[in-house]
């Protein structure tokens, strides 16, 4: 992965989350559901059109970090928007540069949890925005609170030349996808690799090795990604999580996620 000009997020002592837009802002990130609001000619959006979406939905959370030079908007489900368009979230990030993704995942993370973490879990005050950091503050017990991530595995499994592929039982019933699950309480990421394949599908891993990672802002997820081999076992399915399992061919790869996905670039050998 090139990353070559990718300034990565200021984390100066002036860097801070605001509800407030006040300032104008190279980058306008719109959000609407699991899509981002776009231009005709897929550039985002001016402050203008921010500003005006924000009037016209005053009720939208919105929320700026200037040092990052951006400004983030969520609309409700219901809004309609005219003179733009909206694509899922996951389309810009294969069309847009490493940075711009970056931006837009880091927009939706904070406008989730900015939304969401209101009250200080120790003590039940409400929090305020921290002058100094990216984060929330409670004013009694000054504590300090800062966005989670959630880090979760992604593992495509290999058998000689083939791959295996499950369609989940409770989502996409359509797609299938590589084995995927959240790291639990003291594993490390390749423990989880190895549960979780053995939890849904009953066989065993074995050379289990890192490939890469991308944020997931859905909400707040941070995807691992791995392969692993084949080691034993036959199949025996969760059912509750996985419907259907099998071995595929490049040559024969079922329907599965779109560009823009980690699951993408590992069943594609994008990495």
């Amino acid at each position: 992965m090139d990353f070559s000009g990718y300034r990565g997020f200021c984390k100066t002592e002036n860097a801070m989350i605001t509800p407030n837009l006040t300032e104008r802002t190279d980058r306008n990130i719109i959000i609407k559901d699991k899509n981002i609001i776009l231009n005709d000619n897929g550039t985002l959006p001016s402050f203008e059109k921010l500003l005006e979406l924000k009037a016209q939905y005053p009720a939208s959370h919105c929320i700026a970090e200037r040092e990052n030079a951006f400004s983030a908007l969520e609309l409700p489900d219901e809004a309609e928007i005219s003179g733009i368009k909206e694509i899922a979230i996951r389309e810009y990030f294969f069309t847009h540069s490493e940075e711009d993704s970056c931006t837009a995942a880091r927009a939706k993370t904070l406008l989730a949890w900015t939304k969401k973490m209101n009250f200080c879990p120790k003590c039940g005050s409400t929090l305020a925005y921290c002058k100094k950091e990216s984060a929330k503050e409670c004013p009694e017990c000054s504590v300090q609170y800062f966005p989670k991530i959630e880090p979760c595995i992604i593992v495509l499994v290999k058998k000689e030349d083939k791959v295996l592929l499950v369609r989940h039982s409770y989502r996409n019933q359509d797609i299938f996808a590589c084995i995927a699950g959240f790291i639990e309480a003291g594993e490390s990421a390749e423990h989880a690799v190895y549960r979780e394949v053995k939890e849904e599908v009953g066989i065993t891993v074995r050379n289990i090795q890192y490939k890469g990672s991308q944020s997931w802002p859905f909400p707040d997820q941070l995807m691992l990604a791995y392969t692993a081999d084949y080691d034993s076992g036959e199949f025996s399915l969760q059912k509750e999580e996985i419907a259907e399992a099998g071995w595929f061919s490049k040559e024969n790869i079922p329907a599965s996620p779109k560009p823009g996905s980690v699951a993408y670039r590992l069943i594609h050998n994008l990495f």
